[in-house]
């Protein structure tokens, strides 16, 4: 197939429409619960007060905002595929906006700026605050206000909105790989979403990973779930073509997702196990590199052993094997003297390239 013939199958597969809307009418979709902003990615946004009195700012001096891209869904219902923080903000300053329980936000009080300093504690409308609050005529400013909008239809390719999720959140975005994956896999399979995250704060698993309070807000705990998940019983034959593994672990994450019989139990028996053998043996220890002159684990969490260690052991338990805790930790040591794991564990050595040989590794050494 040609250039030619490619363009013309896509554009065919991705069906758009696009026109300016109201802010009054962002609200209406709002309250009739026609549109659908996900308030399971509020985590995953991390706007501050000031850029939020920015957009407040920005609409009551007409300066243009960036599109609301969204994807209508087979009952008609919205889904926001980018401008989520834009349209939480505004339903946060009218005072609408729900989290995932149904309890509404607390208004959001502006902060003053550099061309509107007036804007210091101003409220939407607070009746008992007037002196704070809007006038109905800087209300009706924002609500006549326009935003314009991309709407991807229904007729669309079913990935088309994930795709395009995923390029709109990536780059320049403040958002985590793992957080832009959390957010498509929210739009696309909530109940596997709610998995990885329910296994993600399985406690023998946080207490082996230790990971600080940084990685563990960008979500990296899902992320090494989801790397389990994926790599524990993947085909050797398919390590050979990787590519980039964090595409690869989107598009694998994607079609698990789609999967309508994917065995839940199986990966969470695995999981769960290879998790309580290793805090049982070696604990924290367990993903620490091993200083074998000063016969000590020293440091934090290391990627490599995770991918011989947690993956082989996982494999292994799915076969059958049975471990005791002396012999899982005599193993966890064992790699930093083995000549494979030391030759392509080392720095500059892209995942790509380690893992064709790691994964393998430890499913070896696990099985005996």
């Amino acid at each position: 197939m040609g250039l030619t013939e490619e363009v013309d199958k896509m554009r065919k597969e991705i069906r758009t429409d696009g026109y300016p809307m109201s802010i009054n009418e962002w609200i209406s979709l709002y309250d009739n619960d026609e549109i659908d902003i996900h308030p399971e990615f509020q985590r995953y946004y991390r706007w501050s007060i000031e850029q939020k009195t920015r957009l407040i700012e920005s609409i009551l001096l007409g300066i243009p905002i960036p599109p609301i891209f969204v994807s209508q869904r087979a009952d008609g219902v919205w889904d926001v595929v980018d401008g989520l923080q834009r349209l939480s903000t505004i339903y946060e300053f009218v005072g609408i906006l729900k989290d995932e329980t149904g309890k509404e936000f607390p208004p959001l009080v502006l902060q003053k700026t550099d061309y509107l300093p007036s804007l210091e504690n101003i409220k939407w409308d607070d009746k008992y605050d007037e002196g704070h609050s809007l006038t109905s005529d800087q209300r009706l400013l924002i609500k006549r206000s326009k935003l314009s909008t991309s709407i991807i239809l229904r007729e669309s390719d079913d990935l088309t909105k994930f795709e395009l999720f995923q390029r709109l959140n990536t780059g320049g975005s403040s958002l985590t790989p793992q957080e832009v994956r959390n957010c498509i896999l929210v739009m696309l399979n909530k109940v596997f979403y709610e998995w990885l995250r329910e296994l993600s704060e399985f406690d023998h698993f946080q207490e082996v990973i230790s990971l600080s309070e940084n990685p563990l807000q960008q979500q990296y705990d899902v992320e090494l779930v989801l790397r389990f998940v994926v790599f524990s019983e993947i085909n050797i034959k398919d390590l050979s073509n990787l590519g980039d593994v964090g595409t690869f672990l989107t598009n694998s994450m994607v079609a698990m997702a789609k999967e309508t019989n994917f065995d839940f139990k199986t990966y969470e028996h695995s999981f769960k196990k290879s998790f309580e053998l290793l805090n049982s043996s070696i604990g924290r220890d367990a993903f620490r590199k091993y200083n074998t002159s000063r016969n000590k684990h020293i440091g934090g969490f290391v990627l490599s052993p995770y991918e011989v260690i947690a993956y082989g052991l996982g494999y292994n338990i799915n076969k059958g094997l049975v471990f005791d805790a002396n012999r899982v930790k005599d193993k966890c040591i064992s790699i930093w003297e083995n000549p494979t794991f030391l030759e392509w564990s080392g720095s500059g050595i892209n995942a790509s390239r380690r893992l064709p040989r790691l994964v393998p590794l430890g499913r070896d050494i696990f099985s005996s």
